[in-house]
This record gives C-alpha cells, sequence and structure tokens, in this order.
C-alpha cells in the first residue's frame, strides 16, 4: 500500500491490490499518509494458499479495475501525472 503512494507521489501511476481482510489497515494507511482519498483495489482473502489456476481466477477478476485505474490514475485523466495534488504532497506521518 505504502509503496504504490509513494509511487504516486513521484509520478509514477501504480496500483495496490490488498485482500479484502485488509480493506480497513489500507484506508488507515492512505489517511495517515495524508491521502484519505487514495483509490486501491482488493481481492478476497487468502490468497497464499491458491493454486496457481486459483490466482489466475482473482487476478482475471480484478484486471479490468487495475486497467481503468492506471488509465484514469488517482484523480482525473486531466490531473498532472494522473496524480492527485494530495498525493504529490505526502508527508511521513508524526
Amino acid at each position: 500500500m505504502l509503496d504504490g503512494i509513494l509511487l504516486e507521489k513521484a509520478g509514477i501511476p501504480s496500483i495496490s491490490i490488498v485482500t479484502d481482510a485488509f480493506v480497513e489497515t489500507g484506508q488507515v494507511m492512505a489517511s495517515n499518509w495524508g491521502v484519505p482519498e487514495y483509490r486501491f483495489l482488493s481481492t478476497p482473502h487468502p490468497i497464499a494458499n491458491l493454486s496457481d489456476a486459483e490466482l489466475e481466477e482473482r487476478v482475471n477478476g480484478v484486471l479490468d479495475d487495475v486497467v481503468k485505474l492506471l488509465k484514469d490514475g488517482q484523480t482525473s485523466p486531466d490531473q498532472p501525472n494522473n496524480c492527485s495534488p494530495a498525493v504529490k504532497s505526502i508527508k511521513e506521518p508524526a
């Protein structure tokens, strides 16, 4: 999650994906880093013991959303670097 936030701050489009068990944690992390509007994706938990076929099914379930978020950016296509001003001005939490 933090990697995605910091990459976006650097102007590098990225996607953060968490399992649904960590959605609330992701929201708190984004808020703590000053970007409560940071958009990320989730997939059902768990994934650690899935077979290759099951994992591919999960990937296929979020693939369209990955492409859309990469195309749209964190805010809208008219934002510079497709990155919101809030993401660009991230300060490390105290």
